[in-house]
């Protein structure tokens, strides 16, 4: 997918999703990137018997995960360096906004980073442009973000990970006079670096998966799984940032140290008043890889001792904006105000009412009874971000472009419906097919609108890394109880079984199904 979002004409966005196997959970997660109009997913091992393979060293679920994704960034033949690729976890992330929300905020937050980390650690004169012509700028950078998390696991307590990271950027008191001392974690900021979702350009994820994948497969550091290696990388590139800084200051700076330190008012890790492990450093060894976290929830909100952080809010609804939860005044920010409405990801291209070729379509063709959506049938009026029920941190009062539900695996059934494209499910990814069949599509491709068009052929299914497509039909069969809930029976059979055909004329129902 190229956005318009994206930093050059040239960056494309790439999905990948390490999946092995069909799920429920995977259907939910490929449907909310579906009906947002997300680039095509691409699923990391999938069919792949890891254990019983051997194609991986360690032969582990997390050796494979870390391994799988690193093949794909090392085959250039379907990235560039500069390319922005999102992972994320296959079996518990949901997508609430569009891709070219998060792919802003994601810029954003970068700027916001470059600022923060010039004012901490400095400058440095740099050819950035090969004119041999130096630039001033930031010491360090943060082009690779991670989700957020409120506690350290599984690393020990007194490693980098857990214990050399920086604080929140979340205010102090965020949760009042207890923020940061729940022995329960709730009401602690987010600090931790959580594995389940990342976004960075193709070439900078690429060097930190090379060393994810060092540490697992020679060093034998899978065993707990890639969350602790990814923590410990960043945890060392925290710890070294902080051990430089302080060497360098000056007398001045130093006396300032050691009386925040002596108070306990220091913001640094390194505080004498912490117990780290030190890392030794290995001369010429590597530790900066450009590793932030995302602190406010604004890409990522992961729901690990966050739930209650969480509440859906109708921002045209009046009850819910004076909510006595709130700790903040609670606003649609600017990006979703001036957004497209919600229900015209699924069909981009056409942004409203369906033209008369697409709902004529032999994929799909239209019904009324399963096709109904509210752009359709509210006196011509669309509906708006305001009218939906979005997910918000009432901490940070950001609406998450996803939700990754670690922790609680309940809510995996109990927020699902609560989601805003919930209730129209099946139309917006009936709308979000038949949209691929139409001359709208083909004018797109011609014009260059890979944006929405997958010029490798497919809208409305995967691709594996193994270069193969799949549509929904072939890897979400029999989930229809699970993902629509509405009980209008089988994908693509609700009102018999007449023969219908895919984007390449194989028969998905009818005669020749397989």
């Amino acid at each position: 997918m190229t956005s318009t979002a994206l930093a050059s004409p040239r960056q494309s966005f790439h999905l990948l999703v390490p999946a092995s196997e069909p799920n429920p959970e995977l259907c939910k997660t490929l449907l909310s990137a579906f009906v947002l109009g997300y680039p095509a997913p691409t699923l990391i091992n999938w069919g792949r018997d890891i254990k019983e393979s051997g194609l991986y060293a360690g032969s582990s679920s997390h050796a494979a995960k870390v391994r799988g994704v690193l093949d794909f960034l090392n085959d250039k033949s379907q990235l560039k360096d500069e390319d922005l690729v999102l992972v994320i976890d296959g079996y518990d992330v949901w997508f609430q906004l569009p891709p070219k929300i998060l792919v802003e905020r994601y810029h954003e937050l970068v700027e916001e980073a470059d600022s923060r980390l010039k004012g901490r650690y400095g400058m440095i004169s740099e050819d950035q442009n090969g004119d041999s012509l130096a630039e001033r700028v930031s010491k360090y950078k943060q082009t690779v973000i991670w989700g957020a998390d409120k506690i350290c696991w599984p690393n020990a307590k007194e490693d980098p990970a857990c214990a050399a990271v920086p604080y929140s950027t979340l205010p102090k008191d965020v949760y009042g006079p207890e923020t940061d001392k729940d022995p329960q974690h709730f009401l602690n900021r987010p600090r931790y670096l959580n594995s389940g979702n990342v976004i960075g350009p193709a070439k900078d994820l690429r060097l930190i998966y090379e060393l994810a994948a060092h540490k697992i497969e020679d060093e034998g550091e899978g065993a707990m799984g890639d969350q602790l290696v990814f923590a410990e990388i960043f945890g060392e590139q925290e710890f070294q940032r902080e051990t430089l800084r302080k060497a360098s200051q000056g007398t001045g700076g130093r006396w300032l140290d050691w009386l925040s330190d002596t108070l306990g008012t220091s913001d640094s890790p390194l505080s004498a008043n912490v117990t780290i492990n030190n890392v030794t450093t290995v001369p010429g060894k590597r530790y900066e890889y450009s590793l932030g976290l995302d602190y406010e929830s604004r890409l990522f909100q992961t729901m690990t001792h966050s739930a209650d952080d969480i509440e859906f809010i109708i921002y045209n609804a009046s009850s819910d904006l004076l909510s006595t939860h709130h700790s903040l005044p609670l606003f649609l920010s600017q990006d979703l105000q001036t957004a497209n409405p919600p229900f015209t990801y699924a069909s981009p291209g056409n942004r409203t009412i369906e033209s008369k070729s697409s709902r004529k379509t032999l994929l799909l063709p239209y019904s009324p009874n399963l096709d109904n959506l509210p752009d359709q049938n509210v006196g011509g009026i669309e509906m708006s971000w305001r009218d939906m029920p979005l997910a918000t941190n009432i901490r940070s009062a950001a609406v998450p472009a996803l939700l990754h539900i670690n922790g609680d695996k309940s809510l995996l059934t109990s927020w699902w419906s609560k989601l805003w494209y919930h209730p129209y499910a099946r139309a917006l990814l009936r709308r979000f097919v038949r949209s691929t069949q139409t001359p709208e599509a083909a004018t797109a491709a011609v014009n260059g609108g890979t944006g929405w068009w997958d010029l490798r052929g497919g809208r409305g299914g995967v691709w594996t890394d193994q270069r193969t497509w799949m549509a929904w039909d072939e890897v979400c069969k029999g989930v229809e109880d699970v993902v629509f809930k509405d009980g209008k029976g089988v994908w693509r059979k609700e009102e018999g079984d007449g023969r219908v055909v895919n984007a390449f004329g194989k028969a998905l129902v009818g005669d020749d199904e397989e």
